[in-house]
C-alpha cells in the first residue's frame, strides 16, 4: 500500500518539488489505520485503496490511491459515491489534495469546496 501512495503521487510531488522516496512511503505507514482502510479491487485484483478516517467532528477522506491503468474509468467517482451516499453521518467529510492534481476536479464534482489552501497542499471539505 506504501509503494502504491508512492507510485501514484510521484508525478505530483515531483511537479511541486517535494518528491522523496523514503519519506512518501514512511508519511503512509505512519498515519496508517488498517481499521480505515479499505482496498480496491477489479477483477479480484488490488488495484487501489482509500480510508475514511472518523474525528468527533468530522470524517477525513483519505489516501485515494488508484494505479494509473484504472484511472480515467470512473472507478474514482464510483468510490466517491459509494462512500458519499452509504451513511447518513451529518459530520462533513474532509480532505486534503496535493496543488494541481487531477484529483481535485473529481473531489469538486462530487461537492468538496476549498477551505484553505497554500503552496503545496489543498483542504476541501463537503457538508
Amino acid at each position: 500500500m506504501a509503494e502504491l501512495r508512492a507510485v501514484v503521487m510521484r508525478p505530483d510531488l515531483e511537479r511541486l518539488g517535494r518528491y522523496d522516496s523514503h519519506r512518501v512511503r514512511r508519511r503512509f505507514l505512519d498515519a496508517f489505520e488498517a481499521r480505515h482502510t479499505r482496498v480496491v479491487q477489479v477483477g479480484g485484483e488490488p488495484v487501489g485503496l482509500f480510508a475514511v478516517r472518523p474525528e468527533p467532528r468530522e470524517r477525513w477522506f483519505e489516501h485515494l490511491y488508484l494505479r494509473s491503468d484504472v484511472q480515467g474509468r470512473g472507478l474514482g467517482a464510483q468510490l466517491m459515491k459509494h462512500v458519499l451516499r452509504r451513511d447518513d453521518d451529518a459530520r462533513p467529510f474532509r480532505l486534503n489534495v496535493l496543488q494541481g492534481s487531477a484529483a481535485r476536479r473529481l473531489y469538486q464534482r462530487h461537492g468538496f469546496v476549498v477551505e484553505r489552501e497554500d503552496a503545496v497542499d489543498v483542504w476541501m471539505v463537503r457538508h
